[in-house]
């Protein structure tokens, strides 16, 4: 009997986290704003994995294209080795918070500009 009740208390707990990782979650990334916040979702808040996937996937493209039409004249240039990309992230959204100014800005555009301050090419 304790066993069916201990199955019954599992099988209860994963259809309700199936529940809640079924709600929408929004994911705009316009502003240096949103991406930054998505970038800081709280972990235990719904949609966090979501949040902070989509910002660092939605960063890894922004950066490879905009290193792929750069050529040779490359507007960052990262380190070796290269700074993960959670730690990148998270600098950017302290980056953005440190002025409110930058909030309002175009996510890439901002990207950007934090990554050529953060790693300047010698």
């Amino acid at each position: 009997m304790k066993r069916f009740l201990v199955l019954a208390a599992l099988a209860s707990g994963v259809a309700v986290a199936g529940a809640r990782a079924a709600q929408p979650v929004s994911l705009a990334a316009n502003t240096a704003g949103q991406l930054a916040e998505l970038c800081t979702a709280q972990p235990m808040k719904p949609g966090a994995d979501a949040k902070v996937n989509f910002c660092r996937g939605f960063a890894q493209g922004a950066i490879s294209v905009e290193l792929g039409h750069a050529g040779d004249k490359k507007p960052f240039c990262f380190p070796t080795p290269t700074p993960s990309r959670a730690k990148t992230m998270s600098q950017f959204a302290a980056w953005v918070k440190a002025a409110p100014d930058r909030a309002g800005s175009p996510s890439t555009e901002a990207l950007f500009k934090f990554l050529a301050e953060q790693y300047p090419c010698k």
